[in-house]
C-alpha cells in the first residue's frame, strides 16, 4: 500500500499576472512561472528566498486535498506557517478518508481542488488523464532535480511531462526485531538474507518461532504479503526487472517472479519459522496486519517485516529505538549487484490550477525549507521525507531517523510499491487475494498463474 501526494502546476511566464481565488482550473501547463506582482510579505527573509518571485499573495487561498486526517493533520498545517509569512497566503485544508474515490469525482464534476495529496503513482495517471491536472513549475521540478533521485521525479512524471513533487515517504523494507532479544542472544543484526535465515535457525534452535506476520485487513486482506512479494523480485531480480513486471512487459507468472514468492515461501510457508504468537501458516491469514508484530516484546517471535509506518502500532510506552523495546533493520539483499533496493511508498503533489499562489504552494512543499519545517512540526514523529534536504536532526523518532537516512542511502535504489502502480484489478484486486490463498495453502504457479490472468487486456 502506498501513501502521499504532489503537486503540479504551469503558467505564462515571469510576467505578472492577475491572482483570482476562482480555483476555475485551467493553465498553458508550459512549466512557466506566474507572479501576482508586488513585494513579497517576506521579502529579505533566507526562508523565503525561492517564494519572492510570486509577488504579494495577501488575501489568496490555496485549497488542499487529502487523505491525511487528524492527528496527522494538524502537523501538515502547522507545517505551512512559513508559507504564509513568506506570501501572505492562507492554505485551505480537507482531509477525507473517501479521498480516492472522491477526488475522481470532484475532477470529472468540475470542483477540483488547487492541490491534491496523491498516494499513488496509478491515482494520478488516472487524473492525469482527466486533463485537469497542470505540470509542474520550473521551480518545483528544479527543487526535484536538487533533493530527490530521478526515481522519485518518474513517479510525478506522466507521458514525459512531470506534474507532482513527492511530499513524505515511508520505508516498506524493514524488519522489526528487539534489540534487547538480540543482544541477550548474542545475535547481530544480518547484512545478508542468508545471515537473516541463520539467525532463524537458530531462533528455532531454541525454541522461538523466529518469524511473526498478518496480512488480514478487512476488504484489503493480503496487501502486505504483497511488499514481501515485491521487496523479494527487487532483491533477486533487480529494479529493471522490478519495473517491467509492475508495468506487465513482464509476464506476472514469469520463472523469475516465481523464484522471488519461492524466496518468501521459505519464511512465511515454513512451519518451523511461523506464526510466533498466534498458531501456524494459516494464522498468518487471520491476523490483523496492526497486531502481526506485537508477539516481538513477550518474545514469542523474533522479527516482523513490516513497514516503517508499523511504528505507530506498538503499545503506548513502548521504546522504539536502537536499544529499546522494539527497533527496525534494513531488509537485506540476496543480490549484492542490485545495490540496496527500498521499497516504499509516498504521497505526490498535483495541481489543478496554476494561480501564483498555487505555483508557490506547489513550490515551498517541494523545497528543503518544507521538508525541514514540517520535520519541526511532528515533534513525536511519524513522518519523513525522502527530500535530502532534510536534516536528520530535525526527527525526533529513532526509526524516522532511520528511515531518512536509509532513503539518504547514495547506494539505495527505490522503488514504489508495486501493487499502488498496477491497475486496480490486479494491485488492489487479484494480487491481494491470490496472495491470501497462497497462505493458506494454494501454489506459488497457480497464485501467479491466477493473477496472470486476471490482468485487464487493456
Amino acid at each position: 500500500m502506498a501513501t502521499l501526494a504532489v503537486l503540479a502546476m504551469s503558467g505564462l511566464g515571469l510576467a505578472a499576472c492577475a491572482s483570482d481565488d476562482s480555483g476555475d482550473g485551467g493553465g498553458s501547463g508550459d512549466g512557466g512561472v506566474n507572479s501576482a506582482g508586488g513585494t513579497a510579505p517576506g521579502a529579505g527573509k533566507a526562508e523565503c528566498k525561492q517564494l519572492e518571485q510570486f509577488g504579494d499573495l495577501t488575501g489568496t487561498t490555496v485549497s488542499v486535498y487529502t487523505s491525511i486526517l487528524p492527528p496527522e493533520q494538524q502537523a501538515q498545517e502547522d507545517s505551512y506557517k512559513v508559507f504564509t509569512d513568506c506570501t501572505g497566503a492562507k492554505v485551505d485544508y480537507e482531509g477525507s478518508d473517501q479521498f480516492e474515490t472522491q477526488l475522481v469525482v470532484r475532477v470529472k464534476a468540475g470542483n477540483a481542488p488547487d492541490i491534491a495529496y496523491i498516494p499513488q503513482p496509478g491515482l494520478l495517471k488516472t487524473v492525469v488523464s482527466s486533463g485537469d491536472v497542470v505540470e509542474a513549475p520550473q521551480p518545483v521540478s528544479d527543487n526535484v532535480d536538487e533533493f530527490f533521485g530521478e526515481d522519485w521525479k518518474g513517479y510525478g512524471t506522466v507521458d514525459g511531462k512531470f506534474y507532482a513533487a513527492p511530499l513524505g515517504a515511508s520505508v516498506k523494507s524493514f524488519v522489526w526485531y528487539s534489540p534487547k532479544m538480540f543482544k541477550d542472544n548474542g545475535w547481530t543484526v544480518p547484512e545478508t538474507w542468508d545471515d537473516m535465515l541463520k539467525i532463524s535457525d537458530e531462533m528455532v534452535a531454541q525454541g522461538v518461532k523466529p518469524w511473526c506476520a498478518g496480512i488480514e485487513s478487512g476488504e484489503a486482506t493480503g496487501w502486505p504479503a504483497t511488499d514481501w512479494l515485491e521487496d523479494a523480485v527487487l532483491r533477486e531480480k533487480g529494479a529493471d526487472f522490478y519495473d517491467q513486471w509492475v508495468n506487465h512487459e513482464v509476464a506476472f507468472d514469469d520463472a523469475g517472479v516465481a523464484d522471488s514468492l519461492d524466496l518468501v515461501g521459505g519464511i512465511l510457508k515454513n512451519d518451523d519459522y511461523v506464526n510466533g504468537g498466534f498458531g501456524d501458516v494459516n494464522s498468518i491469514a487471520t491476523t490483523a496486519f496492526q497486531d502481526g508484530g506485537l508477539p516481538i516484546l513477550k518474545g514469542e517471535c523474533g522479527m516482523h517485516r513490516q513497514a516503517s509506518f508499523y511504528a505507530a502500532q506498538w503499545p503506548e510506552g513502548t521504546d522504539v529505538s536502537e536499544n529499546g523495546d522494539v527497533f527496525a533493520f534494513y531488509l537485506p539483499t540476496t543480490n549484492e549487484d542490485n545495490g540496496k533496493p527500498v521499497l516504499g511508498g509516498g504521497e505526490f503533489v498535483a495541481a489543478f490550477d496554476d494561480r501564483p499562489e498555487v505555483q508557490a504552494f506547489q513550490t515551498y512543499l517541494s523545497s528543503d525549507i518544507w521538508a525541514n519545517e514540517k520535520a519541526k512540526a511532528t515533534p513525536g514523529g511519524g513522518w519523513v521525507s525522502a527530500n535530502t534536504g532534510l536534516d536528520i536532526n530535525n526527527l525526533t523518532s529513532d526509526i524516522d531517523k532511520l528511515s531518512a537516512e536509509t532513503f539518504q542511502d547514495p547506494e539505495a535504489v527505490f522503488r514504489f510499491d508495486g501493487s499502488d502502480q498496477m491497475p486496480s484489478a490486479v494491485g488492489a484486486g487479484s494480487f491481494w487475494k491470490e496472495m491470501t490463498a497462497w497462505i493458506t495453502g494454494e501454489s506459488t504457479s497457480d497464485a501467479l498463474k491466477n493473477i496472470e490472468e486476471s490482468w485487464p487486456a487493456s
